[in-house]
């Protein structure tokens, strides 16, 4: 008789080493679990350490990881998204077989369930050829917007057609990027290349990250038994209808000063501040950000980074903020304002306190704002941020596009304009609490992959 261990189902979760991939993954981890899947979670060595350094050994007892793509162990720093693009696909594949081929000779010996599924990164799409000729079923999680997807799906047309690579440096600046794309089916109406991901902003045919991003479109995700996407329907009906015509696989450390902070302001008041994980800017840049929230008159919170200023921690001793700034506005003690280097951001969403949302418009980021209802001030830093960016603004209504220059009176009036209202936001939470409610789009789509996986997949691998 099969022991109660060895009859549980066995998925294999390989996220993207960035945190904007791996907080979904977690998501997907923790339903899994609850459903009593037994979870295999990939993290790299890097990202392993990190964790080991802010949470302690308990956070990931027993746990190891996949070889760092040769980058120094600095767990500051902000990771090469190209370094790593590059170097997990030329070098993955191998260290993926061997981690699956671990867990045959481990289920073999009685210790974890078989194998029986694995759900990888569409930033990962190099594991689905893998684990599919080692005959184990395979779903690509693509954890960006629908939109985002879509816009992807088509950059094999943009090179054909001959937009992509650009002529020349000139493309940049010309007007070039306001060209609209009106053949883009399921995006929305005037779309233009400066609205679809930075990775098309090369004159290089050669450029990593346009061709591996065509690879995995052309060849990853075809390959998958199923496409996952971190969205919903009634969020993105036109963008989900056109990449399931494309794709018919498809499915659809705490700072605690936070929370007492935004307590002691008044509803709809502060306007949080968080440029994700992977961002950088200049001190210039920082500084405009700081002299326009201060002008706008609201308090603020503000995540700021050790690694979001480019330069910053190279020994010239130059300050982060304009000099005399945190004297005059977040000195402790005062309600104007609140800078931490972490925060839990669900949290600080969903507090009544928060009344708008300066963000960089990662995916992520967008949707834990659409549900709470939070309207946004969207300032995109690369990749298809900028067309969630154009999303947000212009198809779902909920926030305003700053330009990437946005100087401190930009920054002041666009402040004051979404602290003025937030009606369309509301109406988006509403929407997105139907979607994930019992018997909602996405709940529904997450039952059927449970089904799935419980139903149709039996253990496959054997030991090596």
């Amino acid at each position: 008789m099969a022991s109660p261990a060895a009859s549980k189902p066995h998925v294999v979760l390989i996220p993207y080493p960035a945190q904007g991939h791996v907080t979904p993954f977690l998501r997907l981890a923790k339903a899994l679990h609850a459903r009593s899947f037994h979870v295999t979670f990939v993290h790299t060595e890097f990202n392993r350490a990190r964790l080991l350094r802010s949470r302690g050994a308990a956070a990931v007892a027993g746990a190891d990881g996949l070889p760092p793509p040769g980058q120094p162990a600095e767990l500051d720093a902000t990771q090469d998204i190209w370094a790593i693009c590059e170097a997990t696909r030329r070098t993955g594949p191998g260290h993926v077989r061997a981690l699956v081929e671990r867990l045959g000779r481990e289920a073999a010996a009685g210790g974890v369930p078989p194998v029986s599924f694995v759900v990888a990164d569409g930033a990962m799409g190099f594991a689905v050829h893998v684990t599919k000729e080692m005959g184990i079923p395979t779903y690509l999680f693509f954890t960006h917007s629908a939109c985002g997807l879509l816009a992807y799906l088509n950059f094999d047309q943009l090179v054909k057609r001959g937009y992509v690579p650009l002529k020349d440096e000139s493309c940049l600046t010309n007007g070039y990027l306001d060209t609209r794309l009106d053949w883009v089916a399921g995006m929305i109406a005037g779309v233009r290349l400066r609205d679809l991901p930075t990775f098309i902003r090369t004159t290089d045919p050669d450029d990593v990250m346009l061709n591996i991003t065509m690879k995995q479109c052309e060849l990853d995700a075809p390959a998958a038994d199923g496409i996952l996407l971190n969205t919903f329907d009634g969020l993105e009906r036109a963008a989900l209808d056109a990449i399931r015509a494309r794709l018919p696989n498809t499915i659809a450390r705490e700072d605690g000063r936070c929370a007492a902070w935004l307590d002691a302001h008044a509803d709809a008041a502060v306007v949080y501040a968080n440029f994700g994980s992977i961002t950088v800017m200049g001190r210039a840049q920082v500084g405009e950000f700081a002299r326009g929230l201060a002008a706008a008159g609201a308090p603020f919170l503000w995540v700021i980074r050790p690694d979001m200023v480019r330069g910053a921690g190279d020994g010239d001793g130059e300050p982060l903020l304009p000099e005399g700034f945190e004297e005059e506005v977040v000195a402790s003690g005062s309600e104007r304002g609140l800078m931490v280097g972490w925060c839990d951001q669900e949290a600080v969403l969903g507090h009544r306190a928060t009344g708008a949302f300066l963000s960089h418009c990662g995916w992520n980021s967008t949707v834990e704002s659409l549900a709470a209802g939070v309207p946004m001030l969207c300032w995109p830093f690369f990749s298809e941020q900028v067309t969630n960016c154009r999303y947000a603004c212009e198809e779902w209504g909920v926030g305003v596009e700053m330009a990437r220059d946005a100087g401190r009176r930009e920054v002041e009036a666009a402040v004051r304009e979404v602290m003025g209202g937030g009606e369309k936001a509301a109406a988006m939470r509403r929407k997105e609490a139907a979607a994930v409610a019992p018997g909602g789009s996405s709940r529904r789509n997450l039952e059927s992959l449970f089904a799935e996986i419980v139903g149709a997949v039996q253990p496959v691998i054997n030991p090596v």
